[in-house]
């Protein structure tokens, strides 16, 4: 098995090998490495453009994730359907129909909150790509009752943020984004969090979005399961890079050196990097800004932390069960981004199969000594209703929700393309077929129509990609829960999923699909 694909050749930098497949298995260069190549492989490129060859391009267009094809990952295991009764509806064939499915579930420790879906869109920070799509998101996970989070350095990155003694007093991006989730919350399911890092916590964020926009849910943030490392962006103004740098952000190179000024004016490099700095975590200090918080008026806490390595894991398990928060989010390595070193997102942190299997443990440890276990939402790669059913079963009964990033995030941007063809009397061939207005084309547009009556047309058409991708899921998972006899989300188990080999039986804590049911069959058959 080749664990890395690409190694010096992909898609995301933009580079090939001259000799295509034929290429060193463990390095990546071509076989024969021939002088007077321009240098179309990674190493060539970044002979000549250097440490920008380091990241996924073209920035703030593309969302991206690992190449690396992990030893075991879900596809290691299969759900386990049943011939045999029924949970959570009468066994009855006339009853229990996947429709009858109930796939509402419930986050939060005192302050609950409910989703009609168990998805919650992981943070979209500052990069473009997730700014120029956020209306469609949030609106589509409003209209799904389902959870979104507001990532890092929304503020600071607003053009027009106002900041006095260190301190975010009006950001209108950050409000812009709070505000288009209300706008089509139902009231009742689903909910928008705040994240903040640790330039947020210094401008005191998330402090402004609980006093002044009305926020009540908060996210705490160690990181994600893209990079180790802070979050980035390219800025295209020395104008910006300046701004940036003045708020606390490391910029590179550095926009105040009057040589590094020249060199820009004179189109020597077209971009400026602004990084975000890596957090310290401390048991006391991660207490203290809780109760901070709390006493700030946030209802909903959670905790966000990325694939570190197996002590992080059990600190962050540990920390959350102290202080009772009301959501655990661990984010595998593996997942997307908008802008990640590439081999960073290859070759670091715990891959979410594996990250799984140590939370299920170090979960099971805490409910064995009687201590409290907050919700869980696992995320990292998870896009389809299999995926959803295997990262829910593994860690049953504490995983609450599946976290999602890239694939909504493609549900919207795909939505925003094809409707606004649609809307322009463009509709791509592909769809032809199917219409040409937007109920035709779109499955669920209908439905979304009725149920918004005349705001249907306020409605940003990426989000009826994201409402029509959801209804999929919906439909697929309910499909598998009603095969394993399974009506509610609360009687899915462990044993609803086999592992293929004993390597990922192992790994996962979940039987191996020769030894399930031994005992049981074992009685039948005697």
């Amino acid at each position: 098995m080749s664990f890395s694909k690409g190694i010096n050749a992909t898609a995301a930098t933009l580079t090939k090998a001259r000799t295509g497949n034929n290429v060193c298995p463990f390095s990546g260069m071509c076989v024969t490495c021939l002088d007077g190549c321009p240098g179309l492989c990674e190493i060539g490129k970044s002979s000549i453009r250097g440490k920008e060859v380091l990241y996924p391009q073209p920035f703030g267009k593309t969302t991206s994730a690992s190449e690396k094809d992990y030893p075991v990952d879900y596809s290691h295991f299969n759900i386990m359907g049943t011939a045999v009764g029924a949970h959570g509806v009468e066994a009855d064939p006339d009853k229990a129909i996947f429709p009858a499915v109930d796939l509402t579930t419930e986050v939060g420790n005192e302050h609950k909150i409910k989703l009609d879906l168990p998805i919650v869109v992981c943070a979209m920070g500052s990069t473009n790509v997730a700014a120029e799509n956020w209306e469609h998101l949030a609106a589509g996970a409003a209209l799904t009752g389902t959870g979104i989070v507001i990532g890092e350095n929304v503020c600071a990155m607003d053009p027009n943020v106002e900041i006095k003694n260190g301190r975010v007093v009006h950001s209108p991006n950050l409000e812009n984004r709070v505000n288009y989730f209300k706008r089509w919350y139902n009231g009742e399911s689903g909910f928008t969090a705040v994240q903040a890092n640790v330039e947020d916590t210094k401008l005191g964020v998330q402090e402004y979005a609980i006093e002044k926009l009305g926020v009540e849910a908060v996210e705490l943030k160690w990181g994600q399961g893209a990079k180790d490392i802070g979050g980035e962006v390219k800025l295209n103004t020395l104008e910006r890079a300046l701004q940036l740098k003045s708020r606390g952000y490391i910029v590179l190179p550095d926009p105040e050196d009057p040589k590094v000024q020249k060199a820009f004016k004179a189109g020597a490099f077209k971009e400026f990097e602004r990084h975000s700095r890596i957090g310290m975590v401390d048991e006391e200090s991660f207490h203290k800004r809780v109760e901070e918080l709390r006493a700030a008026g946030a209802k909903f806490i959670s905790l966000k932390t990325g694939a570190y390595r197996p002590a992080d894991l059990a600190r962050a398990v540990k920390y959350a069960s102290d202080a009772k928060l009301d959501m655990l989010t661990v984010d595998g390595a593996g997942g997307g981004t908008g802008m990640s070193p590439w081999r960073m997102m290859n070759e670091w942190g715990v891959p979410t199969v594996y990250i799984q299997g140590l939370l299920t443990k170090y979960l099971d440890k805490l409910a064995a000594q009687g201590r409290y276990v907050p919700p869980v939402v696992i995320a990292g790669g998870f896009t389809l209703e299999d995926h959803m059913f295997k990262g829910l079963a593994m860690s049953a009964p504490y995983v609450k929700a599946i976290g999602m990033a890239r694939s909504p995030l493609t549900a919207a941007m795909v939505g925003k393309t094809v409707g606004t063809a649609i809307k322009s009397g463009r509709v791509p061939a592909e769809y032809k077929k199917y219409g040409e207005t937007l109920e035709q084309v779109f499955i669920a547009a209908s439905t979304l129509k009725e149920k918004l009556g005349d705001e249907f047309e306020n409605l940003p058409v990426g989000a009826i990609g994201v409402y029509t991708y959801y209804e999929r899921l919906a439909q697929g998972l309910r499909q598998f829960m009603c095969g394993a006899r399974k009506f509610a989300l609360e009687y899915i188990t462990r044993d609803d999923i086999a592992a293929l080999t004993k390597e990922a039986a192992e790994i996962g804590g979940i039987r191996y699909i020769m030894d399930l049911d031994a005992e049981e069959a074992e009685k039948i058959l005697s």
